[in-house]
């Protein structure tokens, strides 16, 4: 029974390393290729369809791709400490939502993220920060949520490029 126990401890342990064990290296080359993928998004849909809505109350394609921009200022400078250069929710009110400030605004709050991590130290990932208030977590997870919520939205928008009538990216795991 010890043995069953010790086994499941270190199988536990090893998934856990895994899994939450990413090195700040490793999360910022995820991060440039996330980075990437968001450019072939921006890219295939075409520049008159960024205020497509799939109905009416949701967000166009412009309002997805900025409402998770402004969600990378706010995860990194939260984990980070780093100053956001853009006030809670401002991307998404952007009055300019035509590609080329779409794309200028997503890219530049991926540039945020990627160089707030490099800013920090390994020792820092697994510091705790109380996110929005109310979430305690550490800096690590907060950065690793984000990646997250980034992906999420990217994915949802993938609906959006195909009522466009565009084929979208091929996916980018590596």
């Amino acid at each position: 029974m010890k043995t069953i126990k010790a086994l499941l401890f270190f199988v536990t342990l090893l998934v856990s390393n895994v899994m939450f064990g990413q090195s700040k290296e490793e999360m910022i080359k995820e991060w440039q290729r996330a980075k990437a993928y968001t450019q072939e998004y921006l890219d295939a849909m075409p520049a008159e369809k960024y205020d497509l809505k799939p109905t009416p109350e949701m967000r166009s394609f412009a309002q997805q791709m900025l409402h998770f921009t402004d969600a990378n200022y706010a995860f990194a400078s939260a984990a980070s400490g780093e100053k956001s250069p853009l006030g809670m929710g401002e991307a998404e009110k952007s009055t300019d939502q035509s590609k080329a400030n779409v794309t200028k605004l997503v890219n530049a709050s991926y540039d945020f993220v990627i160089s707030a991590i490099e800013k920090m130290s390994e020792a820092s990932f697994k510091e705790t920060v109380k996110m929005f208030g109310r979430f305690e977590m550490s800096k690590g997870t907060a950065l690793n949520k984000c990646f997250e919520h980034q992906t999420h939205h990217r994915g949802q928008t993938t609906v959006y490029i195909r009522l466009a009538g565009v084929k979208p990216p091929q996916e980018k795991l590596f």
